[in-house]
């Protein structure tokens, strides 16, 4: 059996929700689920960009910014990500081995439309 995505919102956001298309601004940690941080926003000082929906990012993200209850402006949810919507046999670089399951804490800053 594949396991699923586990999504915790940890503080609602109230602002502009989340769509397919849209640019989104997040901070965010990465960890392996042994709590090693592979990757971090915040270290780098800036918060990442990406076009959310369009598979631009792991899958993972893509479902768990958008799903069922899409992430607001200003909300901050924890995904659980298993390996096949991560980077699944293949790992990523030295740091995410192959198969690996991972967990990311998300920020959702700004989230611009076509609107905007």
């Amino acid at each position: 059996m594949t396991a699923s995505l586990e999504i915790t919102d940890l503080t609602q956001g109230s602002g502009k929700a989340a769509e397919k298309g849209a640019l989104i601004h997040a901070h965010y940690r990465g960890w392996l689920t042994d709590g090693t941080e592979f990757d971090s926003s915040h270290k780098r000082g800036e918060p990442f960009q990406c076009v959310i929906g369009t598979r631009r990012v792991i899958a993972g993200w893509d479902q768990g910014i958008l799903g069922d209850n899409p992430m607001r402006e200003g909300g901050v949810r924890r995904l659980q990500v298993p390996a096949h919507l991560g980077y699944g046999a293949r790992g990523a670089g030295a740091l995410i081995p192959p198969n690996a399951d991972l967990v990311f804490e998300i920020e959702l800053i700004k989230v611009l439309t076509r609107d905007d």
